[in-house]
């Protein structure tokens, strides 16, 4: 069994030049606002640099009871104890993923279309961040916009949880969750790039 987990507002690192008050100060006011779930997410930076920055972020979500996910990275989620590895379609095969962090560890996987929709195995798979449901600007490789209706028709077939990420803010994420298939949002820069940090998790929750 993996740890517990809450989706409900899941806060997606962005580089730390991109957080209004730094990476850290970010994370603690998004999860005294309500964030729930916290991904570090951190593309072109050197293993020390990853260290110097993920280590704090561990120890005060620990304190916080709040889990810290990897993206990516499963060496370094190893290392440090997070609590779990967030892998995209073209990372790392599922099974693969899950036998190197074994059966406590959690397991989040990217799913954008149906097909891989259909390929998600709930045995191996803690929880499915599905989108982008809107165009975004954190990701520069983003597939096409789902949009509200397909990402709940795709959230309709999902075995195990499943959160929307991609482009949303606090009404789009009122919309998401109306549609009852919705176990949590997650954001970059609707809470990184916020000014009142807590005040923007608030809205989202």
């Amino acid at each position: 069994m993996s740890k517990p987990f809450d989706l409900n507002l899941y806060l997606v690192t962005d580089a730390p030049e991109r957080c209004r008050h730094g990476l850290l100060e970010t994370v603690r006011r998004a999860v005294a606002g309500g964030v729930s779930i916290v991904q570090y997410r951190r593309e072109q930076a050197d293993r020390a640099t990853m260290l110097a920055e993920v280590l704090p972020l561990r120890d005060f979500l620990r304190t916080a009871g709040v889990p810290l996910i990897i993206n990516d990275d499963v060496a370094l989620a190893i290392e440090i104890g997070a609590d779990g590895i967030h892998i995209g379609q073209h990372d790392m095969p599922v099974p693969q993923a899950r036998a190197l962090i074994g059966p406590e560890m959690i397991l989040g996987l990217t799913v954008t279309n149906e097909a891989e929709m259909n390929a998600v195995d709930a045995a191996l798979v803690d929880y499915v961040g599905c989108g982008p449901v809107f165009p975004t600007i954190s990701k520069d490789d983003a597939p096409a916009a789902l949009g509200v209706q397909k990402w709940a028709e795709l959230a309709a077939m999902c075995p195990v949880p499943i959160c929307a990420i991609g482009g949303i803010d606090a009404a789009r994420a009122r919309g998401l969750r109306a549609t009852g298939h919705c176990d949590g949002v997650a954001v970059v820069s609707a809470i990184c790039a916020a000014e009142n940090t807590e005040q923007a998790a608030r809205e989202l929750v």
